[in-house]
């Protein structure tokens, strides 16, 4: 009986122990992934009509992939890396944060902070529940316009990374 019990209790330990792992596993885009994911968003954007930048990051919102419309405004290439980034670091699409900052909002203060872009344009990259990265698109007149082309970019990518 004390050999069953023992097991007993060694098996209702082993969640226990996985739950404290030392160590986690993540998914990742890979620069090609990246790089065909930001392809497509400015071939979007160039069938538009519009000259844009487009920027694709990791989950923790380091530039992994970078394309430039050689009309591009300059300002385009941060504005586009600050959607990115924001899109990933909140997890969720900048248009939509845009609206959760607005004056009056229980978020309202994040609008002043340097490091967030919050207009329409960046979107994160999702798959199996999991945050894989951001796409941040620059340049379409409006953010609407950016989000369309950012669209396209996820879209591109997304048969990939079905899991």
């Amino acid at each position: 009986m004390t050999r069953s019990l023992a097991a007993a209790w060694a098996l209702a330990a082993l969640p226990a122990a996985a739950a404290d792992a030392p160590t986690y596993t993540v998914r990742l885009l890979t620069p090609q992934t990246a790089l065909k994911a930001a392809q497509a968003a400015l071939a979007k954007c160039r069938s538009e009509g519009f000259q844009a930048s487009v920027a694709v990051v990791d989950r923790s919102g380091i530039l992994q992939a970078f394309v430039r419309d050689r009309f591009a405004s300059p300002g385009s290439v941060d504005i586009a890396q600050g959607k990115a980034r924001t899109a990933a670091n909140f997890r969720m699409d900048t248009a939509a944060l845009d609206r959760e900052i607005q004056p009056g909002r229980p978020s309202a203060g994040l609008r002043g902070l340097a490091s967030i872009v919050a207009v329409g344009g960046g979107k994160p990259i999702e798959a199996g529940g999991a945050l894989l990265g951001a796409i941040g698109v620059s340049g379409a007149p409006g953010g609407a316009n950016d989000d369309a082309c950012a669209s396209a970019g996820i879209a591109a990518i997304a048969e990939d990374l079905e899991f």
